[in-house]
């Protein structure tokens, strides 16, 4: 593991190397996009709760695991940061420029990326919650991850694993506990009280009979 930060000092030369010739504006966006990129997917977690509301048990466990599939993808993250104890570029990489947002203290590691394990894993368990928008998840998980190296305070094996470690998580999570999550939610459904109803959602309307009135009511 020592060897594996200089196999790609020479990409994160090259990256930190165009971020500063880009223009300043473009340096600020990806400033606020590495952290506010999180937020939005948040936002993608409340709106797909409320699409599910009326949808079935299964789309509702899928909705309320998102979040929770991501927090985990976060810890698996961390946990094995504080395993590998690997510098941050921004203090390691000789001649590399300075870092465009604040380095991060010693003892706040490099490897894997919290942030990029974070999107990979939201869009993961997005996708297979609200499938139409996978198109949208998975490209905003690859600009968070590569806006970590943009920045200059991560390798791209950094956000690589990052970002495949968060989403194998999230995958294998959602898939583990989507049954078990089904029956709160069918038990949630069919509570007395009217706050757990309403955040389990009603489920779907069920149809209108389209049977002629006459054959309703058993005339010939």
């Amino acid at each position: 593991m020592d060897n594996l930060p200089g196999l790609s000092d020479g990409l994160y030369l090259d990256v930190t190397g165009f971020a500063h010739s880009t223009p300043h504006w473009f340096q600020q966006l990806a400033e606020v996009w590495t952290e506010a990129g999180l937020l939005l997917f948040g936002v993608l977690f409340v709106a797909g709760w409320w699409r599910a509301r009326s949808g079935t048990s299964d789309a509702m466990a899928l909705a309320l695991l998102a979040p929770l599939a991501t927090a985990f993808g976060y810890v698996v993250s961390e946990s094995l940061k504080s395993l590998v104890d690997e510098e941050r570029p921004c203090r390691a990489v000789a001649g590399a420029p300075a870092s465009l947002v604040a380095c991060p203290p010693t003892g706040d590691w490099s490897f894997p990326s919290n942030h990029a394990a974070i999107a990979g894993a939201a869009a993961v368990a997005l996708a297979l919650a609200w499938r139409g928008i996978v198109w949208l998840t998975v490209p905003m998980a690859l600009l968070m991850a590569s806006s970590r190296v943009f920045v200059g305070v991560h390798y791209p094996h950094d956000v690589t694993v990052g970002l495949l470690l968060g989403g194998a998580v999230a995958f294998l999570a959602v898939k583990a506990a989507t049954r078990p999550v089904r029956v709160l939610v069918e038990t949630g459904r069919s509570s007395r009280t009217g706050a757990v109803v309403w955040c389990a959602g009603r489920g779907p309307r069920p149809r209108a009979s389209t049977r002629p009135e006459g054959v309703r009511h058993g005339a010939r």
